[in-house]
């Protein structure tokens, strides 16, 4: 497919700017406590929009003090950029005013859908890989873009199934997308690692199609998996060695990729969180 791609707006290493070569984490409410008594030598937090589009109250006040001592980067999980659904600008509202607070470089959210008929599903959606899919989602995507005013990357899903009406690969389809709507990725190497499980592709495959001046922000976290050897996207769990292996053709694809380490689900304490997010700074000064 040759995709009609928009003019972006600035991405890459270049827009990277002081987060270029940076790893950081992801806040969670549990490290809290250890946070603000050690202020741990981190490079950037990235927050969940959704928890702090509140007016006031304590999680202001926690966001407030993160943001007075580290950059902060934001992640939705409610975009829901390719249901059928129009835009929510009433949501767009208070994520631009969110992003203005925090000034973050750049915001992200994921290539799914989440909600249907006014109703949320708590949950990050596949979608049939077709060209006009990917238009219909590239449209609303520069839509946002321009409503917020800052660069926005769209993470990569890991999957569990596949649907009869996909004609494109899910990485052509991705690549699509970003490209027609002239936005950035956030690459997820544990859900290119997972689905490369689940679906029986060459992960290599996926990463030779992707445009590496649009990744702003690569994702590390840890699978788990099931008794058939599948593999569920859990962030429960230390980095496997394949995701380090794709980190490390990453770093040599695109050096000084901003880096971010999840861990979401049997959280350790944030030291055994932390030596995570070192240890990528180590693979990719390997590289």
């Amino acid at each position: 497919m040759t995709a009609t791609t928009t003019e972006p707006l600035p991405m890459g290493a270049a827009h990277a700017g002081p987060l270029a070569h940076a790893v950081g984490v992801g806040l969670r409410v549990v490290h809290l406590p250890h946070i603000f008594t050690h202020w741990p030598a981190v490079d950037f937090f990235e927050v969940i929009s959704e928890n702090f589009m509140v007016d006031g109250g304590l999680p202001q006040e926690n966001l407030e003090r993160i943001c007075a001592r580290y950059p902060v980067v934001q992640h939705g999980v409610s975009l829901s950029i390719a249901s059928a659904e129009p835009l929510d600008f009433d949501y767009l509202r208070r994520l631009k005013a969110l992003c203005d607070r925090t000034d973050t470089p750049w915001f992200s959210d994921h290539l799914c859908w989440s909600q249907s008929g006014g109703a949320h599903l708590h949950d990050l959606l596949p979608t049939p890989y077709t060209p006009q899919i990917a238009s219909f989602i590239a449209e609303k995507a520069r839509i946002v873009q321009d409503f917020i005013g800052r660069p926005l990357a769209l993470e990569n899903l890991s999957s569990y199934v596949s649907f009869a009406d996909s004609t494109m690969t899910e990485w052509d389809f991705y690549r699509a997308v970003v490209e027609q709507a002239g936005v950035g990725m956030v690459l997820d190497l544990n859900n290119v690692y997972v689905s490369s499980v689940n679906h029986h592709f060459d992960p290599m495959d996926y990463l030779a199609a992707v445009p590496w001046e649009r990744v702003m922000q690569i994702h590390l976290a840890g699978p788990s998996e099931q008794p058939d050897g599948s593999l569920l996207d859990t962030h429960d769990s230390p980095v496997r060695d394949p995701v380090w292996a794709l980190y490390r053709h990453a770093c040599r694809q695109r050096p000084g990729i901003p880096t971010l380490l999840e861990w979401d689900a049997s959280i350790p304490p944030f030291p055994e969180v932390h030596a995570q997010a070192l240890l990528a700074r180590e693979h990719a000064r390997g590289c």
